[in-house]
């Protein structure tokens, strides 16, 4: 139900920055389906990569074999993200707070921390400067948190004005994508509101997984259709590579 909303959200022509994974296999997933002119960057160099097979990482051999071209990591970087050339990027984290914000440094203090993640990555500048930011996370109480432990990439920092004081470019995080539903910020107060919910799934079970006091966009929710016939089709189709 993740890949398939998160497919979903991406539209024909969208120049789209992609991570390992659930993102990977969405925005392919997209690619076959809905959007066939939609142009794939990984953050290894390789842009507008048709891949037949889902890579197993960044450096997969087979983003580079089917790529437009192949450019150096900073030139990703300083003359296609953060000049506003993307986008939509895809962020997912281990902590996601009210307003947006994304761990993936530390849980608990940042100089005695009860765990220590694998850090930043580009997934910063992925938030700040990509037109949108669509995120994908398991919804669980531990992970969706009022306040982040350490704020690794920036959503919308404590509320309204910002990332405009901050002076990063891009909108934000427009969309949250969990198995149980879909938040999106609030346009007043930029806190992360429900507007969705998956088949199956009510109100209580989403407040129950979230560590603040979740407001609803509207009465009644959207219901996240169901994935169709060909949806499931093509998504099981899917190999990833070495399989």
């Amino acid at each position: 139900m993740m890949t398939v909303a998160a497919a979903r959200a991406l539209s024909d022509g969208d120049v789209c920055f992609v991570g390992i994974g659930l993102p990977s296999t969405a925005a392919n997933l997209a690619r076959r389906l809905h959007a066939p002119n939609i142009v794939l960057i990984y953050e290894s160099g390789t842009l507008d990569t048709r891949p037949e097979l889902l890579p197993l990482s960044i450096g997969d051999g087979v983003l580079a074999e089917s790529a437009l071209t192949v450019v150096s990591v900073p030139e990703v970087f300083n003359y296609w993200l953060q000049p506003g050339r993307i986008s939509v990027g895809f962020l997912s984290g281990a902590q996601l707070d009210r307003f947006g914000n994304i761990n993936t440094t530390v849980i608990g203090d940042y100089d005695e921390p009860k765990v220590r993640l694998p850090g930043s990555g580009g997934a910063p500048e992925i938030a700040a400067s990509c037109g949108h930011v669509l995120i994908v996370m398991r919804h669980r109480l531990r992970a969706f948190v009022d306040t982040v432990d350490f704020m690794t990439s920036v959503g919308y920092g404590s509320g309204p004005g910002d990332r405009e004081r901050l002076g990063v470019t891009g909108a934000g995080p427009t969309r949250v994508i969990t198995d149980l539903g879909v938040l999106e910020p609030d346009p007043e107060t930029r806190e992360l509101t429900l507007t969705g919910l998956h088949p199956g799934v009510d109100v209580e079970q989403v407040r129950a997984e979230t560590g603040w006091p979740l407001a609803l966009a509207a009465e009644p929710l959207v219901e996240t259709p169901a994935p169709t016939a060909r949806e499931l089709e093509i998504l099981r189709s899917l190999r990833t590579v070495g399989e």
